[in-house]
């Protein structure tokens, strides 16, 4: 329905993000984070997760319900990381995740979290990366 009155809205300011952690799961600080298409819940990224940004500090929801807690994620920035088989001429390739600390090249049902911004040398490389609005096929 369409607007008839001003109508304030709330907004948020920066990269950062909180999201509701899966039950019995623990999420290391620097982990990939994904979204288990299942429940809705972060997890530790798994091949083919919606990409939901890097963990700003750990979640430790082991002994938890679904939802006891929730993971301070960053959303967008540049991150390095350790990418398989990284060479100086990958400058803006795509950046997958299989898991929550392993990078590659490759698509194969990865998790799609963004390109090589920079080479720092063989296998190590600066990722400018971003929460996606859809996972890797």
């Amino acid at each position: 329905m369409p607007l008839t009155l001003d109508t304030p809205r709330s907004h948020e300011i920066g990269d950062i993000n909180e999201l509701p952690v899966a039950a019995a799961t623990q999420i290391f600080e620097g982990s990939a984070v994904g979204i288990n298409s299942a429940n809705g819940l972060a997890r530790p990224l798994a091949a083919g997760d919606l990409f939901a940004g890097f963990a700003d500090r750990n979640a430790d929801n082991r002994l938890g319900a679904a939802a006891a807690l929730r993971v301070r994620l960053r959303e967008a920035g540049k991150i390095e990381v350790p990418i398989a088989g990284l060479a100086v001429t990958d400058i803006g390739k795509l950046v997958y995740a299989s898991d929550s600390g392993t990078f590659g090249l490759t698509t194969a049902g990865n998790s799609l979290i963004g390109h090589v911004h920079r080479f720092v040398s063989g296998g190590v490389g600066i990722v400018k990366y971003a929460a996606q609005a859809i996972p890797a096929a």
